[in-house]
């Protein structure tokens, strides 16, 4: 069978093999195509920067660890440009097929490993998310997702977007799997579940089914939305445009418009809006966690349904900052948080916030009750 290039920006029978073997054996691994595969270039997203990237000398080190425990990789699966963007419809390579909405997006920038799962072809999506990339796509896609605590899994070999919150994920059809990812990738950690869960926008009739208490929230009770999402864009695109700036200056419309914009508003951030972002953005995660306290996990909206497919640009930057309102928490405040499908048609997931560390207890609570 073709390889859709819509997914795939190259795929094998696999085109790396296992080096070991693990709870993973078998299994076919999507690779988002901004890590280091060894013997391919990382393309991000682009064509004009795949032209001039070489070749990796050795995997990035989730992608190591995979192999190692079994599983085989199956493809390099497309991304958003340079991982900056949440709906998955990249302006070279198209927008990939989402069998569960077959007239929305997959959601983004971990499109092309998300679709890779969704559609049987692969068994994980190895894949990023700095602001939501991991949880939209599992979201709009009806899957599993989890974007671990800030600087649990080895950011090496991928390439960056925003360090302070950049992470690496992974998406799978099952809670099953998905935890025997964790095992492979998480550093150890505490496993019991909360024992209540705070449930915002319309997510408690959802989260009732994990089996812990649920009480309803507010997210104005620990931070302005609109404040948090500019300080997060604040940061983010400073370190966007300091990581890539040089190389968007050299190739002006390479970039998809949105994309590009979104790195040359990095540019006008002066030292003093970044500085006071940051603040806001540590007294927020203080506040929220002093909210959770001990025995508390937050649960939200996930990020779906997707967008249409034909939905003009107006419409799209209109529903990323809808899905923004929900993703950034998680991502300015370096938490873990899984996302997990209700059976919404079109799909639509929740995704629950735990506090830093608790990882694998995200995983265990989601495997055990589903």
């Amino acid at each position: 069978m073709t390889a859709d290039p819509s997914v795939w920006r190259v795929k094998g029978m696999p085109l790396a093999p296992a080096t070991g073997h693990g709870v993973l054996d078998g299994m076919r691994l999507a690779v988002k195509d901004i890590f280091a595969v060894t013997g391919f270039a990382a393309g991000a997203g682009n064509p004009d920067w795949l032209a001039t990237a070489l070749p990796a000398a050795e995997d990035a080190p989730a992608v190591a660890r995979l192999r190692a425990a079994g599983a085989v990789v199956q493809g390099i699966a497309h991304t958003d440009e340079f991982a900056y963007s949440l709906s998955g419809a990249n302006a070279h390579y198209g927008a990939p097929p989402n069998p569960a909405a077959p007239g929305l997006v997959t959601g983004g920038s971990s499109s092309g490993p998300a679709s890779a799962v969704a559609t049987g072809h692969a068994d994980i999506g190895l894949g990023t998310d700095t602001s939501g990339s991991i949880r939209v796509p599992a979201s709009c896609c009806g899957l599993f997702g989890l974007r671990p605590t800030h600087g649990a899994v080895p950011t090496e070999g991928v390439l960056p977007l925003a360090p302070s919150f950049d992470t690496v994920g992974w998406i799978t059809r099952d809670a099953g799997t998905l935890a025997a990812v964790g095992e492979v990738l998480l550093p150890p950690g505490p496993v019991a579940p909360p024992r209540r869960l705070l449930a915002v926008g319309g997510t408690a009739e959802s989260a009732a089914r994990l089996g812990v208490p649920v009480a309803g929230a507010e997210l104005s009770t620990f931070d302005d939305p609109d404040a948090l999402l500019l300080a997060f864009r604040r940061v983010q695109a400073a370190e966007s445009w300091r990581a890539h700036g040089a190389w968007v200056e050299a190739h002006p419309r390479s970039l998809a418009p949105d994309v590009e914009g979104r790195f040359r508003f990095g540019a006008g951030v002066s030292a003093a809006d970044e500085a006071e972002a940051r603040a806001r953005l540590a007294a927020g995660r203080a506040e929220l966690l002093a909210m959770l306290g001990d025995d508390a996990w937050l649960v939200l909206p996930a990020g779906g349904p997707g967008h249409a497919r034909d939905l003009g640009l107006a419409g799209r930057d209109a529903w990323r900052r809808e899905i923004l309102r929900c993703s950034v928490p998680a991502s300015a405040y370096g938490l873990p948080s899984v996302s997990l499908p209700t059976g919404a048609d079109p799909p639509a997931g929740i995704a629950l916030i735990a506090p830093p560390g608790h990882d694998r207890a995200l995983l265990e609570l989601v495997a055990s009750a589903l």
